[in-house]
């Protein structure tokens, strides 16, 4: 066997199911997130241009912060199901610290699922993406929808 026995009867198959836990939570967030932009700019048409952009924006970027939290939650309790951490209070920081990369270091898994920290920065980095993506899906439907450019000066002739 290989010489790290545990990795196909713990921590990936633990690793990828936090993973789909994330991928399926992101999924629904987005779906409902760029539906809900893409109406509520049509629907806010009596609202000035720039305004609009502006609370559209404010709006999709607080849904992704949030969608974010709730997957580092997913990491969180995935860690104090399996007793990844000593202290189940440092379940959240470790996640936080995993999902997006930052690794201090500080707080460290128990030796037999530290392979979830690096799964966990994977799906993070996937997953900021994807927001990434949205974000600009959204910006130039808004574009499309909204003009930006102030009405142009008749000219006399």
């Amino acid at each position: 066997m290989f010489p790290g026995g545990d990795l196909f009867r713990g921590e990936i198959p633990v690793g990828i199911l936090a993973c789909l836990v994330n991928i399926a939570i992101h999924a629904v967030i987005m779906a409902v997130l760029t539906w809900t932009a893409h109406r509520t700019t049509v629907a806010t048409a009596a609202v000035h241009a720039r305004a609009r952009l502006i609370l559209v924006m404010m709006a999709t970027v607080m849904v992704l912060m949030l969608a974010h939290m709730l997957e580092i939650g997913a990491w969180g309790l995935t860690y104090v199901a399996v007793g990844a951490v000593e202290q189940p209070g440092d379940s959240f920081y470790l996640a936080f610290v995993n999902y997006t990369t930052l690794g201090y270091g500080d707080v460290l898994p128990v030796r037999r699922w530290r392979l979830l920290g690096p799964m966990a920065a994977m799906n993070g980095v996937l997953l900021f993406g994807w927001s990434t993506a949205v974000i600009y899906d959204i910006l130039r439907t808004i574009a499309h929808i909204i003009p930006l450019k102030s009405a142009q000066p008749e000219t006399t002739g």
